[in-house]
């Protein structure tokens, strides 16, 4: 058996694999949503059912960070998985055949790229941005709000509130820093 193609069999299977694992990452990502969505209702209906319990809000951002970075993280590795696929795994595929990315004039795992020449994909990064922003930082910091407009404050859970607030500033720099909009304004288009 020729070694290219054996090499061309293993590059075939690891495909396979990275991208079973990205399948199985954007599954998990976008449930981490609905369980944030759902976490969310139930601190709210707790809350809303425990007269005079505001206080009860600040539960909420600490499960909206750890949901938040898990969702973020998730998000990255799918990100960095299609960035895999396209500067490492179909150049090397692609040199075993013709030495260019394309076999008889068609691209080596062309969707991995096509998709990202959408002339809206801009707009969609901002919108996904700012959901993000929306549901793991918004969502927490009005909690924090409502507790304290509640009233009264205590000194201890001030500064609980104080510090979850700084905890939601990070995640949100983190989600506007792995959004990678200057990405996706200096990236060619797709050929």
């Amino acid at each position: 058996m020729d070694q290219g193609v054996r090499l061309g069999e293993l590059l075939l299977a690891e495909y396979a694999a990275v991208k079973e694992e990205q399948r199985a990452r954007i599954g998990f990502r976008d449930n981490l949503l609905y369980a944030t969505l759902a976490a969310m209702a139930a601190v709210v209906a707790g809350a809303l059912q425990a007269d005079s319990r505001a206080q009860l809000m600040l539960v909420l951002p600490p499960v909206s960070v750890i949901l938040g970075w898990t969702y973020l993280v998730n998000d990255e590795k799918i990100s960095a998985i299609g960035r895999y696929v396209r500067e490492e795994l179909t150049p090397r595929l692609a040199g075993l055949t013709e030495g260019s990315e394309q076999v008889g004039g068609i691209r080596v795992f062309a969707w991995e790229s096509a998709h990202r020449g959408d002339p809206r994909r801009m707009s969609r990064k901002i919108l996904q941005l700012c959901v993000d922003l929306l549901t793991f930082c918004a969502a927490p910091t009005a909690a924090v709000v409502v507790y304290w407009a509640a009233g009264p404050v205590r000194v201890p859970l001030l500064l609980v509130s104080l510090a979850e607030l700084a905890a939601v500033g990070v995640l949100g720099g983190q989600i506007v820093r792995y959004a990678e909009l200057h990405r996706a304004l200096t990236e060619p288009p797709a050929a």
